[in-house]
């Protein structure tokens, strides 16, 4: 099957285009949102390939997944076809509701493809679909898979991780404002994309505070399994592939009890709470007791990897793309 979609999330598509598929991905020569094309940090394989809008034009599509509802008229441009109508559709949200501005409020956000019965919506948590006004539209959840990158938690830096992209701009809606309570029990590393200026905006030491921006997705994995533990601070997310990368790690997790978090982490893998204090204490605990840093760890894994491993993922994509094409 030949399956449209656009590179829009990077390391979700990774686990996507693992499948039995030939996946087309549009390339701009900006290479901008509309175009981007391959990835450049994770590892993909072969069988996705870039394509440009011209070629699309004569490619043989058999179904495109969308992503944002510019996407809809990206394929009537450039396959001159019309998505749900004579083009096979599915529109994958990934966004938890009220993360965009014209969102509306949460729990009245109405979904953009809410009008429309020819396309189904596919939410990535149970939590998504729950919270959308979805409308008319047909609705089911694929929750998320993970390309396992192994069991490779050592812990020997008492440190906590904590992985986020713009914190500056996103501020509480990733929780970048308690990193200075973290940040007072335990050193902490910040991954992720967009750091510049987050010692400045949350007045952090950083000698307390070390910066990682945009790692390469293996190195950043190798130095999150080195250190003790991961946290989870975000507020408001449809549900953190960072969370279950670091599950699969087997690193022991102390996340906000938010949104989906609290269907992913399930006791003795972790630590869930709408107070910081636990989630802070429990970092304490770890950095104090390895051994109990490994035991949740270990739970920790198992748990990611009975919910989220990829052979799920892909069999339950399988499904719907089959049901769609039909």
């Amino acid at each position: 099957m030949r399956v449209l979609l656009w590179h829009v999330h990077g390391s979700w598509t990774t686990a996507f285009v693992q499948g039995r598929h030939e996946y087309l991905l549009p390339v701009t020569p900006d290479r901008g949102p509309d175009g981007l094309g391959r990835a450049r940090t994770w590892d993909w394989p072969a069988s996705a390939r870039e394509v440009t809008p011209e070629e699309l034009r004569g490619t043989d599509v058999d179904v495109v997944v969308l992503q944002r509802v510019r996407d809809l008229e990206l394929v009537r441009q450039w396959l001159g076809r019309e998505p749900g109508r004579d083009l096979p559709a599915v529109f994958l949200e990934h966004n938890a509701p009220g993360l965009e501005p014209d969102d509306g409020p949460v729990p009245h956000t109405r979904h953009p493809l809410a009008d429309r019965g020819d396309i189904p919506i596919a939410h990535v948590t149970h939590f998504n679909r729950l919270f959308y006004d979805n409308g008319r539209a047909p609705t089911t959840v694929v929750e998320h898979g993970i390309v396992d990158p192994g069991e490779r938690w050592t812990g020997e830096l008492a440190r906590a991780a904590v992985v986020t992209n713009e914190p500056v701009r996103r501020g509480r809606t990733v929780g970048a404002d308690l990193l200075p309570g973290l940040a007072r029990v335990a050193p902490v590393d910040v991954f992720g994309m967009g750091l510049a200026g987050l010692h400045e905006r949350y007045g952090l030491d950083p000698a307390r505070v070390a910066l990682h921006d945009d790692p390469p997705q293996a190195a950043m994995h190798a130095e999150l399994a080195r250190r003790r533990a991961y946290v989870h601070p975000v507020r408001w997310t449809s549900l953190g592939l960072s969370l279950l990368e670091a599950m699969h790690l087997g690193m022991p997790v102390a996340a906000l009890a938010t949104t989906e978090a609290v269907e992913a982490v399930p006791p003795g893998a972790g630590v869930l709470s709408t107070r910081p204090e636990r989630l802070w204490d429990a970092v304490r605990t770890w950095l104090h007791d390895e051994d109990a840093a490994r035991l949740a760890g270990k739970a920790a894994r198992a748990a990611a990897l009975e919910r989220y491993g990829l052979a799920r993922f892909l069999a339950d994509w399988d499904v719907l793309l089959e049901e769609v094409t039909r």
